[in-house]
């Protein structure tokens, strides 16, 4: 079954925060001055403005590399994936560099991260096998 996620998050600014989705090649659906419904790859993400949102733990150490604690993202087929990452590249947007993840392993995937204008990281990752999203 082909599903689609949804998520509804706090943002400081509707107007940046579209600017910035649109700037990556997100389209969008339904709009106010207070909240707009974003397409993420599919995915419906909806950003209400309700100021910045405080997150305590805001890192972990993973294959010895710091990444966010709170994240969410997109999985990508590698050609998909290696098109958003140089696109994001010419973009000059703060990414944190795309690395390989459990190299030689169950799950080794490409990833990277970039921050939004409400300090949310998306993570972009890519598997080398797409059977081992779940695997372990």
């Amino acid at each position: 079954m082909q599903t689609s996620f949804h998520m509804s998050l706090p943002c400081q600014s509707v107007k940046e925060t579209k600017h910035f989705y649109k700037s990556i090649g997100a389209s969008f659906g339904r709009s106010t001055l207070s909240w707009v419904d974003v397409n993420f790859y599919g995915h419906q993400i909806t950003f209400i403005k309700a100021g910045k949102f405080n997150f305590n733990s805001p890192n972990y150490v993973f294959e010895g590399k710091i990444l966010p604690s709170f994240h969410f993202g997109i999985i990508l087929d590698h050609t998909t994936w290696k098109n958003v990452y140089d696109k994001f590249m010419e973009l000059q947007l703060d990414l944190v560099t795309g690395s390989i993840f459990l190299k030689d392993k169950a799950g080794e995937h490409y990833s990277f991260f970039v921050k939004d204008p409400n300090d949310y990281m998306l993570e972009f990752k890519s598997f080398k096998d797409s059977n081992d999203v779940f695997s372990f």
